[in-house]
Formats: structure tokens, sequence, C-alpha cells
């Protein structure tokens, strides 16, 4: 008797000694992973997203006109203990830094990521409309004004 209360015993401290498992909050935006495409007359914009692991994706968006490279971008969206951080890199922007928006609102179809003290833009927005479409939109204040620019995209 003396024996199984000690087991018990060990075996409850070792259970309640534990780290919980940290909630997977990317798991429910697994419909952003692939490649997304939004062709127009003034070019071709193309993001990839992939999954590095539970907490990381990576993404890079390119914007071509004919064979140009006019603008490029990687992403990395990650979660970061309960917060989930949306972090791009755009070449030739910030001395090459990452700005780090944070997300402040999410829905099983739309992610909203803001940092108000960004130049441009302070919000970007991911609302997927159907499995293989979604709506890229950038907003924010831009030399006074307000001003958002949207990227239908089509899953390629």
């Amino acid at each position: 008797m003396k024996k199984t209360l000690i087991i018990l015993a060990a075996i409850s401290l070792c259970v309640s000694c534990k780290k919980s498992k940290k909630e997977n909050k990317l798991e429910s935006v697994q419909w952003l992973i692939g490649t997304w495409e939004n062709k127009s007359d003034e070019g071709d914009m193309i993001e990839t997203w992939s999954k590095t692991n539970d907490s990381l994706y990576l993404g890079v968006s390119y914007y071509i006109k004919q064979k140009d490279t006019l603008h490029s971008e990687s992403i990395e969206l990650k979660q970061k203990g309960e917060v989930i951080l949306y972090v791009p890199t755009v070449k030739g922007q910030n001395n090459n830094q990452p700005v780090t928006f944070q997300l402040t609102a999410q829905t099983p179809k739309q992610l909203v990521f803001e940092n108000p003290k960004h130049d441009f833009p302070q919000k970007i927005v991911y609302q997927q409309i159907t499995a293989d479409s979604l709506v890229a939109t950038i907003s924010g204040m831009q030399q006074g004004k307000v001003s958002s620019e949207s990227y239908p995209m089509k899953k390629k």
C-alpha cells in the first residue's frame, strides 16, 4: 500500500510539473499555404506561403513586370507565445530590416495585422473569399491621406 501511494505521488508530481502545451494558433490559417497570383496589365504579383513548423509560416512575394522584379519581400508569419506576428522584410525599404505587425483580429476567413507606428501600411488584411481566392489589402495614412490598396489573388 505504501509503495502504491509513493508511485501515485510521483506520477502526480510529474504530471503537475509538466508545462502545458501552447496552443497552435497558426493551424487555423492553413488556407494561406500555397502559391497565389494576381495578373494585371501593370504586372504579376505572386505570393507563396509554406509551413515550416507549427509556429512559423514563411512567405515570399514578388511583383514582376515582363521579366523585371519591381518589388520583392520575404515574410514570416509566426506565433510567439500567444501572439501571432506578421514580419515582412522588403528589399530596399526600412534599411532592409523587418517590420513587425501584430494580429489584432481574426475570424476563420480573415486575418488583420496592425502596426500603427509604421509609415505605410499600418494595416494588412488577408481575406479568404473561397478555397482558391483571397484578397490582400494594405492600408493606412500615406502623406497625410488615408490610402488603401487591394490585391485579389487566385490560387495557382
